[in-house]
């Protein structure tokens, strides 16, 4: 074997470097592993310590929402617990726009189906893309927003809401009114008792999705208070024969509107207030203006001959007159401060009674201007005209009584025969229930329950008085007899008035007829106006005396009112107006026997 030599210090090859040691590479991972968690806390303290309320704010931003809960309105009851307005739940669809854009291809799907034009919505969603809610349809019935939802398009969602109802349609229309698409009362006692029916909404809050989706109710913020029922002084069946009598006179005479009103002359409760036109309140958007208004309570007009019950309640208070003082209305008119004042006929010398009875002009504005300066004036204002009834609808007039203390001859003439000042429907039937009442004024109301005490106005003597002139205008002799009704005394008084027109009157007429039943102690108090007729007269004794005729006989059936007038019938009509005793003989007229004259200038 060979044996080389070992290398010398300067033949040996140098040793390469192998990097850091094992120690070192150990201390930078552990290095930078602990500047890694030092970074962690701080970024933890920085997340859960120092920006905690900003961070908690953003967050809740995108996904916690506060969410009122709807609730129902209440619900409007007749007297009799008959429901005349009620709310029932329906559906409204949202969509995110955010979300809803994104699956455009969608959106033609979905407009089909909501029964909407696709470019339409897809123009409606682009204008509000910077939103999160917009409403694609309201007040859907369940099943429809069902089918929707079906479809399972992204960012499409349901509200629960309500939607108003009314059973009687047309019929009690101008009372109730109607809600709008927020079920907020805009017309009628849906306005007056807003605060009453709508209650209040309650308040959660709820974390929803990115779809827009409720995944949680967190809290509920406000506790809910549905609306509060309320019960009418209405009854629904009187109110239907009201509407329906009102509604084929007017038709029939063709004329070109109509209101009726009947109270119970005790309390002033309102049983009925019907007018025509009438309108849909479940479809609202099909009428105008017009046909909305409650004619009742915010037209007002010139009265005629139905003011001269006030007149001469007047005129027995004065002391001057008594219901048999003798006046001459011959030859049926005469001329006071150069105005002529007329009777349709003469009736010649008569007395105060058939004043009432033949509705004389004539006689009334003579009697009137006998009467102490202010007299006429006073006992007007206390049977509540020139005022508001203070009933509490929305709108209602407070009509026109010319201040007394300027009064001239001739103001106070034409005022005592029911010219010169306007009323509305439902102050007549205020006047005429307070002399049904014994000379009491209640104030009218829609709402069963409130207090009925009234204030005397006049004596009752003075309002027995003149409801037995009253009667005599529903005989074979006065301008009502198709007033009257089988088996009831009726007292009451009919008015034609000329409309007044800028610079005089137009020859059209406010046909009325106000009266009570039954005389011998009233219950019920009813007013029929109807403006304009064209066709078969235009006389209240022949236009509207029959309406209240056809709708008090059917209240006082239902009212289960006794009969106070044991009346004898023949084919042709009522053979008397006045109690028959048993045994005495028929009256001696012809069966049928009208007189419709009324004295109109």
């Amino acid at each position: 074997m060979s044996l080389r030599p070992a290398p010398d210090a300067s033949t040996a090859r140098p040793h390469r470097s192998q990097g850091p040691s094992a120690r070192r590479r150990l201390a930078l991972v552990a290095t930078l592993l602990a500047l890694a968690s030092v970074g962690l806390v701080a970024r933890a303290i920085d997340l859960q310590v120092v920006r905690k309320k900003f961070l908690q704010e953003q967050g809740d931003a995108r996904f916690l929402r506060e969410v009122p809960i709807p609730v129902s309105r209440g619900t409007i009851f007749d007297r009799n617990g008959e429901p005349l307005a009620v709310s029932t739940p329906v559906e409204s669809l949202w969509a995110n726009p955010q979300v809803l854009l994104q699956h455009a291809d969608r959106i033609a799907q979905l407009a089909r189906a909501l029964g909407a034009d696709p470019a339409e919505l897809q123009r409606r969603l682009e204008q509000r893309d910077s939103r999160e809610f917009v409403y694609l349809k309201r007040q859907m019935s369940p099943e429809a927003a069902d089918a929707v939802l079906a479809l399972g398009i992204p960012g499409v969602n349901p509200q629960r809401e309500y939607r108003r109802y009314y059973p009687s349609g047309e019929v009690s229309a101008h009372v109730i009114g109607f809600t709008n698409i927020d079920d907020r009362g805009q017309e009628g006692l849906e306005l007056a008792f807003d605060g009453w029916l709508a209650g209040k909404p309650g308040l959660k809050r709820v974390i929803r999705d990115r779809l827009g989706h409720v995944v949680e109710n967190v809290d509920l913020l406000k506790e809910p208070h549905p609306g509060r029922d309320l019960t009418l002084t209405i009854d629904r069946r009187i109110q239907y024969l009201a509407y329906r009598e009102l509604a084929e006179a007017v038709l029939a005479h063709q004329a070109s509107s109509g209101s009726m009103v009947v109270l119970d002359a005790r309390t002033g409760e309102i049983l009925a207030m019907v007018n025509q036109p009438s309108y849909n309140p479940n479809n609202v958007n099909g009428s105008n203006a017009a046909q909305r208004r409650n004619r009742a309570v915010t037209d007002v007009f010139e009265p005629g001959s139905v003011m001269k019950a006030f007149t001469i309640s007047a005129a027995l208070e004065s002391g001057q007159w008594t219901p048999t003082s003798p006046i001459d209305t011959s030859p049926g008119y005469y001329t006071l401060a150069g105005h002529e004042i007329q009777d349709v006929e003469d009736h010649g010398k008569i007395d105060v009674t058939q004043v009432i009875t033949y509705s004389s002009n004539v006689g009334a504005s003579k009697i009137a201007i006998t009467l102490p300066k202010g007299e006429l004036y006073d006992v007007d204002r206390r049977f509540g005209f020139g005022t508001s009834t203070g009933s509490g609808f929305p709108g209602e007039a407070s009509g026109l009584l010319p201040d007394g203390g300027h009064w001239s001859q001739i103001r106070t003439a034409t005022i005592a025969y029911g010219y010169g000042l306007n009323v509305t429907a439902l102050q007549l039937a205020q006047g005429y229930a307070a002399i049904a009442d014994g000379g009491v004024l209640h104030t009218p109301t829609f709402v069963k329950g409130e207090d009925s005490r009234g204030n005397a106005v006049i004596d009752p003597a003075i309002a027995r008085a003149v409801i037995k002139m009253l009667e005599t205008v529903v005989s074979p002799q006065g301008t009502g007899l198709k007033a009257a009704i089988p088996d009831y005394t009726v007292a009451g008084k009919t008015g034609t008035a000329h409309i007044a027109a800028a610079g005089g009157y137009e020859n059209q007429y406010e046909s009325v007829f106000v009266g009570m039943v039954p005389a011998t102690d009233p219950r019920l108090v009813g007013v029929v106006v109807i403006r304009d007729p064209t066709k078969g007269g235009y006389y209240g004794g022949i236009v509207s005396a029959p309406v209240f005729s056809a709708v008090m006989d059917g209240a006082l059936r239902l009212l289960d009112v006794p009969p106070d007038n044991v009346q004898r019938w023949y084919a042709g009509g009522p053979a008397a107006t006045q109690p028959i005793r048993p045994g005495s003989p028929a009256p001696d007229y012809a069966p049928g026997a009208t007189n419709y004259k009324e004295g109109t200038p």
